[in-house]
């Protein structure tokens, strides 16, 4: 149960906003769907004919979206020559990260768009001071992206996250996907063989049949270990990866944000093997403060609970 309150308005100046979702036509459903050229789908892993430059300058929202958001409004873009075979829903868990915002959306934006993706960027944003739940915020994501669109594929964002390869496909298969493989920060290697965080992708009914994220993981660590065994033991799937030459990411540095406290309870949950249908999305609790269309993305600000241990054990119905 969500209650619909504005008690605030984030600081995102000279950013513009419309009052309502934009939906294609029905002309849009009438066209041929898009075709990825064939040198996308087939180039060798370790060429670097598609890298992606990275624009390392931060510009003012305004500027970007004049740059690469000037056809459609409120977060949603599609192609208008073909129709996308999926509704991308990217979602992007936020606090205080302004910068990082910026810099993701100028990037983001036009990779998506040469994809001819009908896409949509929510940035969940955790109001107040409660240690911050990236788990619980992509749950939220979902939650409210499912209001507005039927959405067929999610991709869960971490918002310093910036893709280094144009055939880096934002699409969904039959299987979840861990999407940052190689991150320019862990010298491009994957740190071990379970990692399942920074950028995921899960169509619909896979995230749906793993219960979504757990919501019990407050401050870091932790919840990409969970939802990797949620995959493989309760969903039943592997999850897959492009070659490393290809799920290439550059990782924006700090720039003064201070990282979430340590989770001390991440290694008792995660050990515990608790039933995952007792924590997930379709129990996050949640109130919405704030859903506004912002051009270049939907914000939706929240407020979380803050559980203490003893609570946690009783919702997951851990012994000891």
């Amino acid at each position: 149960m969500t209650v619909t309150v504005t008690i605030e308005t984030l600081p995102f100046l000279n950013a513009s906003y419309s009052n309502t979702f934009s939906y294609p036509n029905e002309t849009y459903y009438q066209l041929p769907f898009c075709n990825i050229s064939t040198d996308i789908r087939t180039s060798p892993p370790n060429s670097t004919s598609h890298r992606v430059t990275i624009n390392h300058t931060i510009f003012d929202f305004s500027d970007i979206e004049q740059s690469h958001f000037h056809t459609h409004t409120a977060g949603h873009w599609w192609p208008t020559q073909c129709q996308s075979e999926q509704r991308l829903a990217v979602i992007v868990c936020y606090r205080r990260r302004q910068q990082h915002l910026k810099l993701f959306l100028n990037n983001i934006h036009p990779f998506l768009q040469r994809q001819q993706l009908d896409y949509t960027l929510f940035v969940v944003n955790q109001h107040g001071t409660n240690l911050f739940n990236r788990a619980a915020l992509f749950n939220v994501g979902y939650i409210e992206a499912m209001k507005l669109y039927n959405y067929t594929c999610f991709i869960f964002h971490d918002v310093d996250l910036l893709p280094e390869d144009n055939r880096n496909l934002y699409e969904c298969g039959t299987k979840p996907r861990h999407m940052s493989v190689a991150v320019d920060k862990f010298n491009y290697k994957l740190s071990y063989a379970a990692l399942f965080g920074g950028v995921t992708a899960f169509q619909q009914e896979d995230f749906l049949a793993a219960s979504g994220y757990p919501t019990v993981y407050q401050g870091w660590g932790g919840e990409d270990d969970d939802m990797y065994n949620r995959v493989t033991k309760k969903l039943k799937k592997n999850i897959v990866r492009y070659p490393i030459g290809i799920a290439r990411y550059k990782m924006i540095r700090s720039m003064g944000h201070v990282a979430s406290k340590l989770n001390p309870y991440r290694h008792k949950i995660l050990y515990s093997k608790y039933n995952y249908s007792l924590d997930g999305v379709k129990n996050t609790e949640y109130k919405l403060n704030e859903l506004k269309f912002y051009n270049l993305f939907i914000l939706v600000n929240v407020t979380l609970n803050e559980l203490t241990w003893d609570e946690i054990k009783r919702k997951l119905r851990i012994k000891g």
